[in-house]
């Protein structure tokens, strides 16, 4: 198949991309370079440097294709509560403009990456997908709205749409700029030979999942039929922002000790982890280990770090 993928130079891009490549399919990147790197996506592709929200513009330069994976989107909630009409703009109009453009080139599915963001700070975990959703951030609340313009387009006889809402994801290729990611955050620090910082109490929880799994969902099933609808992609493991921090020191051979605290940020919320037995049923699995992601995330920050200095 003849595969799309926005935001392919990013972090999930990229790897979203090479999981593509493994299964022989054809793929075309499209990334503003706003976020990701044109040396992540293979030299060999078609590349489009261009803002997602001007599909009328890109659109000429694609071709007909089969599906397209959204990922282009902007990820930080920090920056979304103090811009909120900038996340707007990308995470809303982004995402109609894709839906509008998949139409236009003959795509039979368009694949969403949505967020845990989009259920707030629901007490009832593991969240299912039927539960209630109620965003306490202009992030979360954005990819929510996209998440009806997918469902909304399907209805109307456009492309079928599946929706993946993802866990907290990490790995290697995160930044820490703009994303924010705490598992980024941490590794860096420590790469550096600094101390890192939680914000809040550290009893916040979460559900981490590896990008390398988040990839293979992205490419789970591609074009079947039947894989219509909205489905949790995370490990249904909660991590406080504590053990976290304990076990990224664990694999770096570093103090757990040497940790600084800071103020919890807006938008954050309390504990999150999902439910997968919807994409169990799917075929989808979390197949990587906590550890063992985590370490392989701290050597690649080592290896950046040293290129860098």
């Amino acid at each position: 198949m003849r595969v799309l993928v926005t935001g392919g130079a990013g972090f999930i891009g990229s790897h979203v991309v090479e999981a593509l490549l493994a299964l022989g399919h054809d793929v075309v990147v499209l990334d503003d370079l706003s976020h990701g790197t044109r040396e992540l996506v293979p030299p060999s592709l078609p590349f489009i440097q261009a803002d997602v929200v001007d599909w009328t513009r890109w659109i000429r330069d694609i071709g007909p294709v089969d599906v397209v994976i959204h990922l282009a989107a902007q990820v930080s909630v920090v920056a979304a509560e103090g811009d909120p009409m900038s996340d707007v703009r990308t995470n809303v109009e982004g995402t109609v403009s894709v839906l509008q453009a998949a139409r236009a080139l003959g795509a039979r599915e368009v694949r969403f990456a949505s967020s845990a963001a989009v259920y707030g700070d629901n007490p009832r975990v593991p969240l299912a997908e039927d539960d209630t959703c109620a965003p306490l951030s202009y992030y979360g609340l954005d990819k929510w709205v996209g998440e009806q313009y997918v469902q909304f387009e399907a209805r109307r006889g456009g492309p079928q749409g599946v929706i993946l809402r993802l866990a907290n994801v990490y790995g290697p290729r995160q930044r820490t700029a703009g994303e924010g990611g705490v598992v980024a955050a941490f590794a860096e620090a420590l790469a550096r030979g600094e101390s890192p910082v939680i914000h809040g109490d550290g009893h916040q929880s979460r559900d981490f999942v590896a990008v390398w799994d988040v990839a293979r969902a992205f490419t789970h099933r591609l074009g079947d039929p039947e894989a219509q609808g909205v489905y949790n992609i995370g490990t249904e493991t909660a991590t406080t922002i504590h053990e976290l921090w304990r076990l990224m020191a664990r694999v770096a051979g570093a103090d757990s000790d040497d940790v600084r605290y800071g103020p919890a940020r807006p938008g954050d919320i309390r504990h999150s982890r999902l439910q997968i037995a919807r994409a169990r049923q799917w075929g989808f699995e979390p197949r990587v280990p906590l550890e063992e992601g985590l370490l392989k995330t701290y050597q690649d920050f080592v290896r950046r770090v040293r290129a860098s200095s």
